[in-house]
C-alpha cells in the first residue's frame, strides 16, 4: 500500500526494509483477518501478545540483553506503520514498546530491567501507563494519586482512566504523588505487577467514539503494596522529568500512525474511485474526485516527508520537544482534513460501518487529543517563540 511515491528515507536501512516486508507478510496473514471479528466482539484476545512477541515485534528498539532486537526508534517506527496500514489501529502495541519499555530501559535499575524488559520482549508482560486520572488530564503535576511510604515499601491509592492496555496489561507504571507537599518534585513513577496485587482492580472497559477494540479502561488502586523495588529507579521525586524527556518520542508515535492512517485512507479511496460508476464512469474521471485526490495526495506527502525528517533526527538523538510536538499537532491536523475528504469522496457508502473508510474517520479523531491535546502541542511550540 504506498499511494504517496514517497522515496525511501536515509535511515531506512536494508535491514529495515526486510523487517518492514516480514512485519507487513506476518500482520497479514496473522491480525489483518481478524480485524473485522475483533472489531465485532470490541475487544482482541490476550494471545495477540504472545504472537507478536514471537515474531519480534515487541521491544524491537531494546537492547537484546534484555531481550529486545537491538534497534532504534527507526524499527518501532516501520512496525508501527505496519499496524496502521493493516487497519490494526487498535493494538497497544505501540504504546508497549515505545513507551513504557523506554521508561524502564532508561530510569530502571539494573534489576528492574532484567525483570521486566525480557517478559515485556516475549508478550508475556503487557505494559501499561497510567497518567490520567478522572480529574487530571494534561495537568501532570495535578495527579492525585498516592504512594505513601510504608515500612521498606509503599501503599497506593487512586484511581486512573482512559488508560491504553488497561484489560491487558499486567506491568502498569503508575504516576503518584510520593510528597504531595512537593508540587512536580513530589511526582514519582510506580510499577505495579498486577497479578499478585492485592487491592489492584480493572474497571470498565470504556466505550468510545472510536479505536473499539481497543481496551482502554478505569484502573483502581485501593492500599496496593508494593516493595521499594517498585519505585522505578532508585530515587523519589524524578517522575515528573521522566515523563517530559520521554514524551517526545509518544507524540512522535502517534505522527507515524497519524502518516500511516492517511496513506490507508488515501489508497483505499482512489481504489474506491476506480470501481464506483456515477452517470456512466467511475468517479475517478470527475474533475472534483481528481482535484479533491490531488489535495489529499499533496498534504500527505508533505506530512510523511516531515515525519521522515522527525524519524532521521530522533534515530539521531537530535529531535527535540518543540520539532516533535510540531509533528504531532500538524500531522494529526492533517489526518482529520485527509479523512474527511476521503469519506466524503465514498458518499453514503463512507457513513456505513462496515466500510474501513468510516473506521478510520472514528479512529483518527483521538489523535488529536492523545499524548498531550493539540492545544497543549501549540503552547510548548508558542515558548520557542
Amino acid at each position: 500500500m504506498d499511494a504517496l511515491n514517497v522515496p525511501r528515507p536515509s535511515w531506512m536501512t536494508e535491514d529495515l526494509v526486510l523487517l518492514e516486508e516480514q512485519a507487513r507478510r506476518f500482520i497479514g496473514d496473522e491480525f489483518a483477518p481478524q480485524i473485522d471479528r475483533w472489531h465485532d466482539a470490541g475487544l482482541y484476545e490476550r494471545e495477540v501478545w504472545d504472537k507478536a512477541g514471537a515474531a519480534g515485534l515487541l521491544c524491537a528498539a531494546m537492547p537484546e540483553e534484555y531481550g529486545g532486537s537491538g534497534g532504534s526508534f527507526a524499527h518501532e517506527a516501520v512496525i508501527n506503520r505496519e499496524f496502521s496500514l493493516a487497519g490494526f489501529d487498535d493494538f497497544g502495541a505501540p504504546l508497549h514498546s515505545g513507551i513504557v519499555a523506554p521508561y524502564i530501559l532508561h530510569y530502571g535499575t539494573e534489576a528492574q530491567k532484567q525483570r521486566w524488559l525480557p517478559k515485556m520482549a516475549t508478550g508475556e508482560l503487557v505494559g501499561a501507563i497510567a497518567m490520567t486520572e478522572p480529574g487530571t488530564g494534561s495537568d501532570l503535576q495535578g495527579v492525585r494519586t498516592k504512594a505513601e511510604k510504608s515500612g521498606n515499601g509503599y501503599v497506593l491509592n487512586g484511581a486512573k482512566t482512559f488508560i491504553t492496555n488497561g484489560q491487558h496489561a499486567n506491568l502498569v507504571i503508575v504516576v503518584a504523588k510520593t510528597d504531595p507537599a512537593a508540587g512536580s518534585k513530589g511526582v514519582s513513577l510506580l510499577v505495579v505487577e498486577t497479578d499478585d496485587a492485592q487491592g489492584f482492580r480493572r474497571g470498565r472497559k470504556l466505550k468510545k467514539l472510536g479505536m473499539d477494540s481497543a481496551d482502554t479502561s478505569e484502573l483502581f488502586f485501593d492500599d496496593v503494596k508494593l516493595p521499594a523495588e517498585a519505585l522505578l529507579g532508585t530515587e523519589e521525586g524524578q517522575g515528573f522529568y521522566q515523563l517530559m524527556k520521554e514524551l517526545p518520542q509518544e507524540r512522535l508515535i502517534v505522527a507515524v500512525h497519524a502518516v500511516a492512517m492517511m496513506e490507508r485512507a488515501l489508497a483505499l479511496t482512489i481504489d474506491y474511485a476506480k470501481q464506483r460508476k456515477a452517470f456512466g464512469k467511475p468517479i475517478i474521471e470527475f474533475q472534483n474526485t481528481q482535484f479533491e485526490l490531488a489535495a489529499c495526495k499533496t498534504d500527505a506527502t508533505i506530512a510523511k516527508v516531515f515525519l521522515d525528517h522527525c524519524i532521521g533526527q530522533h534515530v539521531e538523538g537530535k529531535l527535540d520537544t518543540v520539532t516533535a510536538s510540531m509533528a504531532k499537532y500538524r500531522l494529526t491536523d492533517t489526518l482529520a482534513t485527509v479523512i474527511d475528504r476521503c469519506l466524503q469522496l465514498f458518499g453514503g457508502y463512507g457513513y456505513m460501518d462496515e466500510y474501513p473508510i468510516s473506521r478510520l474517520y472514528r479512529d483518527a479523531r483521538v489523535l488529536r487529543i492523545y499524548a498531550g491535546t493539540n492545544e497543549i502541542m501549540k503552547l510548548l511550540i508558542a515558548r520557542s517563540l
